[in-house]
């Protein structure tokens, strides 16, 4: 198995195991809609339910059109980013890593969506009545990952995107 594999299946599974634990232990002691002061005035955990995508869009959808809406989008981003694994270069590390963790934010929401219909968030950092929208760990992990595939593009610019080629069809190295 070549290492990126490795790198890909180790990273993706931590942060989507350390996704769930997290929203595991938030649904265990954090009734719904309570908070918990950790720095007042600047950061809570808070146990809230996103029916929605990103910042809550399209949470007011229809539940029967928003579940299969948010199932087949979370399918084809880990398809991409599986596509763009297995097309990136063994020597990449910071590429494949980056994947890795937009891959791993992927499917701890998906498996949230899967199992509840919902996300569990817990993360909120406000000041004062201005709140920025809770998140998790699987957001996390997903913003990191982008983070380093800007970073890797700005290290890399001459380098041919790892863009994934259409199931069955040869990639544009070939």
């Amino acid at each position: 198995m070549k290492s990126k594999w490795i790198v890909l299946i180790a990273v993706s599974a931590l942060a989507a195991a350390l996704d769930q634990w997290t929203k595991q232990l938030v649904n265990v002691r954090i009734a719904l809609a309570h908070h918990v002061p950790v720095i007042e005035g600047l950061f809570d955990l808070v146990h809230v339910r996103n029916r929605g995508g990103a910042f809550g869009l399209f949470a007011s959808m229809s539940p029967t059109v928003r579940g299969p809406v948010f199932l087949v989008l979370s399918v084809a981003a880990i398809a991409l980013v599986v596509g763009m694994i297995r097309k990136a270069p063994d020597d990449r590390w910071g590429l494949v890593t980056a994947l890795s963790l937009v891959l791993g934010g992927a499917i701890g929401n998906l498996i949230d969506r899967i199992r509840l219909g919902e996300v569990i968030d817990f993360l909120d950092f406000y000041r004062g009545r201005y709140h920025w929208p809770a998140f998790n760990v699987a957001d996390i992990a997903i913003v990191v990952g982008v983070g380093m595939l800007m970073i890797d593009l700005v290290r890399h610019p001459d380098a041919e995107p790892a863009a994934a080629a259409p199931p069955g069809e040869p990639s544009a190295k070939a």
